[in-house]
Order: C-alpha cells, then structure tokens, then sequence
C-alpha cells in the first residue's frame, strides 16, 4: 500500500469549492462552520496579540 493512499481528506470546507452541487441544507451548515473558524481564529489572534503586548512591555526600556 502506498502511504499517500492512506492519507484522507480532511473533514470541514474547503475555500473555493464548487458550490453549485451543495443543498441548502449543506449551504447553511458550510456558513456555520466557517463562522465557527473565523471565530477560533480571531481568538488565536488576540491571544497571539496579548501575548506580543505582554512581550513587548516586558523588554520595553
């Protein structure tokens, strides 16, 4: 067996997939969890923002 055989795809949405195929139904879902992403990364950001804050007024001279 050839391992990039054993590789599947990820589940979730792929940006820029043709839409034209998909129901309502997986339309909605599709917003939901893009919603969802958007969400978890706009927490990593300010995570990484706190973070790059608390750094810079520790070293600040």
């Amino acid at each position: 067996m050839d391992w990039d055989e054993a590789k599947t795809k990820p589940a979730g949405v792929t940006v820029g997939e043709n839409l034209e195929t998909l129901s309502v139904k997986e339309l909605e879902a599709r917003i939901d969890a893009l919603k969802a992403e958007i969400e978890r990364v706009s927490v990593e950001v300010q995570k990484r923002k706190s973070h790059e804050a608390a750094a810079s007024a520790l070293f600040k001279r």
